[in-house]
């Protein structure tokens, strides 16, 4: 199940980097999750300093 970005997002951008799938890219005004990309493997959850990535 992929993972979605809330509105809670502060647009920091930690989560681009730890993302080895490249599943996130800079929305508009909040980070996304391509769900076609994401593997589930939560590593963006552990970095989210917002705790703004939800399973879907």
């Amino acid at each position: 199940m992929p993972h979605v970005i809330t509105d809670d997002c502060i647009a920091c951008g930690a989560c681009v980097s730890e993302c080895e799938y490249d599943a996130i890219s800079e929305g508009d005004p909040i980070y996304v999750i391509d769900p076609e990309r994401c593997t589930d493997c939560g590593s963006c959850v552990a970095v989210c300093p917002a705790d703004a990535i939800k399973p879907q």
